[in-house]
C-alpha cells in the first residue's frame, strides 16, 4: 500500500496554490450532455493530497453513463464527473501526511472504503457496504470521477509511481488491478490452461496475467478479429479465436458482448445477441459448439490423455458478462476447473447449472480488487528487467489520446466504438491533461 497518512505530526507543507481555487472539470448532465463547467476547490484537508491529474482512461461504465446516464441499475440523480482510471502529480500536501512531496507521480486507487468494519479488517474492503467510489452513482452524493483538473483524495489511496512507468500505463494500473484480483482468485497452478472471453482491455490483462501467473496456454476470444489480432501478436495471449459473425447480428465492430463494468466495449445500439433471436435449447447447443471449436485450437498441441473426461481448459475467464458467453464458459471447462466471472453484464441469467454441479466446475464472482495496486506496479517495473514473463507494453494499449477536458465528448464517442473513422483499432481511449 502506499505511504499512509498517520496521526504523527508530520512538517507542515506549504501549498503551492491559493487557499480556495477555480478548475475546470467534464460534467455529464444526461445522457451525452457533457459540459465543461468550474469549479471550485479547498486545500486538501488532513490526510489529503491534491493531485493534477495528468491521465484518465474510459471505462466501459464511462461509457454506459455517457450514453444512458446510467450503469447497469445505478442511475445518477445529479450531475457527475466520470474517470476513475487516473495518475498524476502531487501538487499540494494535507496536514498529518507523510512519505509524500511536491511533485510526486502517482496512480490514483479511487475507491474508498470505511475502513473500519469487519470485511474491511479481513483485506477484503472491495466488498465494504459503504464504499465510495469515484464516478459511480451508487453513493449519494455521488463521488466525482477524476474528469478534472485537479482533485483532493486521500493519500493512503495514492500510489507513488517509479520513473519507469508512463502516466498512460499507470492509469492503466486499474484495469491492471481488475486482472490480478480475476487471477488471484483463481489460483491457476503452473502449466494450467486458461481461455478468456472478450479481448477489451479488462480481458486482454487477464489474459497476461494469467500468463504470469504461470498458465502455459492462455485462448482469447472476441468477435473482433482486430482485437484477437492485438492479443497475440503483443503476447498478451497465446491463441486466439474469432467467434463467428454470424453467431451476433450486428454490422458494427462491437466486441463480444456488452459489458458495463470491466473494460470491455459497449456496443452500438441495436446490436442483438444469441440469447435475443435464440430459444434457450438452441443457445446452449450454440454454446456447446462454440466451446468445442474454441478448444481444438489448443487441443491439437495436448499430450495424449488415458482419459477423454479432462477436455476442457483449467481455468475460464469470462470477461462480457453476458449470458451467452457464461454458457460457452461452463462447456469450455474442464471436470473440476473453474469459471470466473469477470464481467458485469446481464444481471439475471439463466445457466445450465447441471453442467457445474455435475462436473463440480467451481463458479467464482469477482469485484473490482484489492490489495493490487502495490502488484500491479512491481509488475509494470518488471518489464524494464524482463525476468521471465513480462506483461506486454501498456502503454501499446492506448490506441487514442484527447488532449484536455474541453474535448471529452469526443473521447467518449470514440469510447463506445471498436474502429475508428480510418477503420484502425480503438482499444483504450485516453484523456490527457
Amino acid at each position: 500500500m502506499a505511504p499512509s497518512a498517520t496521526g504523527e505530526p508530520a512538517p507542515m507543507h506549504l501549498p503551492v496554490i491559493s487557499k480556495a481555487s477555480t478548475i475546470s472539470a467534464s460534467v455529464l448532465h444526461g445522457p451525452r450532455d457533457l459540459r465543461l463547467e468550474r469549479r471550485s476547490i479547498e486545500e486538501p484537508s488532513i490526510g489529503e493530497l491534491q493531485i493534477a491529474v495528468r491521465t484518465t482512461g474510459i471505462c466501459g461504465s464511462d461509457v454506459s453513463y455517457y450514453k444512458k446516464f446510467a450503469n447497469g441499475d445505478l442511475c445518477a440523480c445529479m450531475p457527475l464527473s466520470l474517470g476513475h482510471e487516473s495518475s498524476g502529480t502531487v501538487v499540494a500536501i494535507g496536514p498529518h501526511v507523510s512519505g509524500f512531496s511536491i511533485g510526486d507521480r502517482v496512480a490514483l486507487e479511487v475507491g474508498i472504503p470505511c475502513g473500519q468494519c469487519g470485511i474491511c479488517r479481513k483485506g477484503r474492503y472491495n466488498l465494504c457496504k459503504k464504499m465510495r467510489f469515484r464516478s459511480s452513482a451508487k453513493s449519494v452524493p455521488h463521488f466525482q470521477g477524476t474528469l478534472q483538473e485537479r482533485i483532493n483524495h486521500p493519500a493512503i489511496w495514492c500510489h507513488k509511481l517509479p520513473d519507469n512507468i508512463s502516466f498512460d500505463a499507470a492509469a492503466l494500473l486499474e484495469p491492471l488491478s481488475v486482472a490480478i484480483h480475476a487471477v488471484n482468485r483463481a489460483s491457476p497452478e503452473p502449466g494450467s490452461t486458461a481461455l478468456v472471453l472478450g479481448a477489451g482491455a479488462v480481458g486482454l490483462l487477464t489474459a497476461a496475467m494469467a500468463r504470469q501467473a504461470g498458465c502455459a496456454t492462455v485462448t482469447i476470444t472476441d468477435v473482433d478479429q482486430g482485437r484477437v489480432d492485438f492479443a497475440v501478436s503483443k503476447g498478451f495471449a497465446t491463441h486466439g479465436y474469432v467467434v463467428p459473425r454470424p453467431l451476433h447480428s450486428s454490422s458494427s465492430s462491437s466486441s463480444i458482448a456488452s459489458s458495463t463494468n470491466s473494460g470491455i466495449s459497449t456496443p452500438l445500439d441495436g446490436v442483438m445477441t444469441p440469447g435475443s433471436t435464440m430459444s434457450f435449447q438452441s443457445q446452449l447447443d450454440s454454446a456447446k459448439m462454440l466451446a468445442a471449436d474454441m478448444l481444438s485450437l489448443t487441443n491439437a498441441h495436448k499430450p495424449l490423455l488415458v482419459e477423454d473426461e479432462d477436455d476442457g481448459v483449467d481455468i475460464t475467464f469470462e470477461c462480457t458478462g453476458k449470458e451467452i458467453c457464461m454458457h460457452t464458459a461452463l462447456y469450455a471447462t474442464r471436470p473440476g476447473g473453474k469459471v470466473i466471472m469477470v464481467g458485469m453484464g446481464t444481471p439475471v441469467q439463466t445457466l445450465p447449472m447441471s453442467v457445474a454441479h455435475l462436473r463440480e466446475i467451481d463458479i467464482l464472482g469477482i469485484f473490482r480488487y484489492a490489495n493490487t495496486y502495490a502488484t500491479g506496479i512491481r509488475v509494470l517495473c518488471a518489464q524494464s528487467v524482463g525476468a521471465g514473463f513480462t506483461l506486454p507494453n501498456l502503454d501499446e494499449m492506448v490506441t487514442h489520446r484527447f488532449k484536455g477536458l474541453e474535448n471529452a465528448k469526443g473521447a467518449f464517442e470514440l469510447a463506445s466504438r471498436t474502429v475508428d473513422d480510418d477503420g484502425n483499432l480503438v482499444l483504450k481511449v485516453v484523456i490527457e491533461a
